[in-house]
């Protein structure tokens, strides 16, 4: 019987909807969704398995134009997916007409592998708006594939998994058959962590954030979760706890919620808050935190 397998990795600008297209390829909650730019910061893998292929789906940092060291860490993770696809799938937002990808042009231009332009978000648009740019995006990369879909209204995405399937190559399976991602537990943890953060605080408080799982210990009928929250300032750091300790409170409560149904376990979930100045530009803490060189 003929295996196919191989990886698709999702490409494009922030905001396009690369991992609300991921989870639903995968089926599994993987990448975090929130409406900022920059949510995801990490190459997180997806794999889905049939009796005759493996799909590793792989969600990238949203391109741009690197302004200090955590922003360049994450293009390396862009790079190094457009360097191991076996089918590279372009996402683009339909309805911006925005196509800078800050210096990516030439590597998504000159693909020696299938590239499949998925045009999102196609429920925000009429047809004579979506044909126009349908034929501009061919002139500007003419040997991609277009697929018109909506990520988010679950729209267009079996014809996209169809195709997957008829390019992938013929191949073994490249992990487990039991396996979902290649990331573990703690990472996910730490990812819901900072989801719940991105989507209660504004401005620079987000972007200043990173999550690390200190403990984690698994008893009968309880996990014991400790994490620290590191932010850069220590003006940060008051509006992070909040008024009386109100607005740590607030995300511990819905991290603790999600994490529960993540793992489908009870938690007790123990947040703290450190600071490390300026640490998105230091490259050593980048790579404590597990980030590329």
């Amino acid at each position: 019987m003929i295996h196919k397998a191989g990886f698709v990795n999702i490409i494009g600008r922030p905001n396009v909807g690369k991992s609300t297209l991921m989870n639903h390829l995968v089926g599994e909650r993987l990448s975090i969704i929130t409406p900022k730019a920059q949510t995801t910061r990490h190459r997180i893998l997806g794999i889905v398995n049939t009796d005759t292929a493996q799909v590793v789906y792989s969600d990238t940092p949203g391109i741009l134009e690197p302004k200090y060291a955590l922003q360049a860490n994450m293009m390396t993770y862009v790079k190094e997916a457009l360097s191991d696809a076996d089918i590279v799938i372009l996402l683009i937002d339909a309805a911006e007409n925005d196509t800078e990808f800050h210096g990516f042009e030439e590597a998504l231009k000159g693909l020696d592998v299938p590239c499949i332009l998925a045009l999102n978000k196609i429920d925000l648009m009429d047809q004579r708006s979506l044909e126009d740019r349908v034929e501009e995006l061919h002139g500007l990369f003419p040997k991609a594939e277009i697929i018109p879909l909506s990520a988010k209204e679950n729209f267009g995405l079996e014809p996209l998994k169809n195709r997957i399937i008829e390019l992938l190559p013929e191949c073994p399976p490249y992990y487990p058959k039991d396996e979902l991602t290649d990331r573990p537990i703690r990472f996910f943890v730490s990812e819901i962590i900072r989801e719940r953060i991105l989507e209660n605080y504004q401005q620079e408080i987000p972007y200043a954030v990173e999550v690390s799982v200190e403990s984690f210990k698994e008893e009968e009928n309880l996990i014991r979760i400790s994490a620290l929250i590191y932010v850069e300032r220590k003006s940060q750091k008051g509006i992070l706890i909040g008024h009386k300790g109100q607005g740590l409170k607030k995300v511990g409560t819905e991290a603790r919620i999600r994490i529960e149904q993540f793992l489908d376990k009870k938690v007790f979930l123990e947040l703290h808050v450190k600071v490390d100045e300026d640490w998105r530009r230091k490259t050593a803490k980048l790579k404590a935190f597990g980030y590329k060189n």
